[in-house]
């Protein structure tokens, strides 16, 4: 984002250069007639200008302005909070101005600004905080910074800019709707799921503990072992759950211009995410888009605390652009293993979603196709915060 100083104006006649031309013609006229009066004040209004002068070049030096955020991450309408700290570490007390002008109308600021602004005067070696409050209305990648401010003496005679290095990234996730329930693909080959599995899987490690005699020794696991000084075996979750990798097709999207309904796209890939991740189970993401910040678009399937943020930051960086095709992506970056149900996001109607559900059932891998219309069916504003068109959003299941 662009950052703007406000312009300012002379706030004193000592910058005027026609009173500074006035102050020396004085002063030469006071010296050539033997003035003494003239003398003096003239030479006390030349050396407070020069002064402040000499102050504001020096004021730049060792000021420093850093920006912060109490959570970096969030999701659409959250207050997120904006700490700004200006520090000067230098003997030379200084006024300091500090501007932040937002150019994306998703950012709001409190008492409906248009940016961030703050002034205070600091002492030596003094520093100073304030706070304000953000919301983001959309989802996506927002970089505040760098801020910029105007620095001079005390007294504001003279101003002089400074740009600094400072910035911060906030990643808003999109919206967490209601969703539809669809029926998965069940794989019953390895018994009973949960604990009660027979088979477990080695893709799958939850933990370790010691080695028990007669285990064999693929189980070992070596980097614990050195660790702990004492043989470690693995300790793996049972084999049957349910392995679910969200897909996401930019490329219609980008072919139709339909950007609302890639967001819409994108808030049923987060819904649906969150909703299989609290049924217990283990997922991953891909997607042929460019996304920002030069992240990889392929997310492998796994479960942990940290696996729904990772897809959920990746979904927040998706853009329009796409770059190739899903499947050559994911033959080059992530085969998908065995057991992998897909569940596919793309436009409706759209032929290119047909031809990667038949690449897919020819890999005998299951999968489920949810197509959100191009233009939603009712108005935004008669779906709740905690609601979802179900009627824009249209499941396929390969069994029906």
């Amino acid at each position: 984002m662009v950052m703007q100083i406000p312009e300012e104006r002379a706030v004193s006649i000592f910058v005027v250069p026609l009173f500074q031309c006035f102050i020396g013609l004085f002063l030469f006229i006071a010296l050539l007639y033997g003035f003494r009066e003239l003398i003096l004040f003239t030479s006390v209004l030349m050396g407070i200008g020069i002064g402040a002068n000499i102050w504001t070049r020096l004021s730049p030096l060792h000021v420093s302005c850093d920006l912060g955020m109490d959570r970096q991450r969030g999701f659409p309408d959250e207050t997120l909070v904006l700490r700004v700290r200006i520090v000067n570490a230098k003997r030379l007390p200084v006024k300091v101005g500090m501007a932040i002008r937002f150019s994306s109308p998703s950012i709001h600021v409190d008492h409906e600004e248009e940016g961030v602004g703050a002034a205070c005067g600091l002492l030596w070696h003094q520093r100073c905080r304030f706070q304000t409050n953000l919301t983001f209305t959309r989802r996506g990648v927002y970089r505040l910074g760098p801020p910029g401010i105007v620095v001079g003496d005390l007294f504001g005679f003279f101003k002089r800019e400074k740009t600094m290095e400072s910035s911060v990234e906030v990643v808003i996730y999109p919206r967490i709707r209601g969703v539809r329930p669809i029926s998965l693909p069940k794989r019953d080959f390895y018994g009973a799921p949960g604990s009660r599995g027979l088979v477990e899987d080695p893709a799958y490690i939850y933990g370790t503990r010691d080695y028990q005699p007669g285990r064999p020794m693929r189980r070992i696991h070596w980097k614990a072992s050195a660790r702990h000084s004492r043989m470690q075996e693995k300790l793996c979750e049972p084999a049957e759950r349910e392995k679910i990798m969200l897909l996401l097709d930019v490329g219609p999207f980008a072919e139709a211009g339909a950007e609302e309904a890639l967001e819409r796209t994108l808030e049923e890939v987060a819904s649906y995410g969150t909703w299989l991740d609290r049924k217990g189970h283990a997922l991953g993401f891909a997607c042929n888009s460019v996304l920002i910040g030069g992240r990889s678009p392929v997310i492998p399937v796994g479960q942990g605390p940290a696996q729904l943020g990772r897809i959920l930051e990746a979904l927040a960086r998706v853009t329009i652009r796409p770059e190739g095709g899903l499947l050559e992506i994911l033959s080059r970056v992530y085969p998908l293993p065995w057991g992998v149900t897909c569940l596919l996001f793309s436009v409706n109607p759209c032929e290119a979603a047909t031809r990667m559900e038949a690449s897919l059932r020819h890999r005998k891998i299951p999968t489920v196709v949810l197509n959100t219309s191009r233009t939603p069916l009712f108005p935004s504003e008669a779906q709740g915060p905690g609601m979802v068109s179900e009627d824009a959003c249209f499941g396929k299941d390969p069994g029906s």
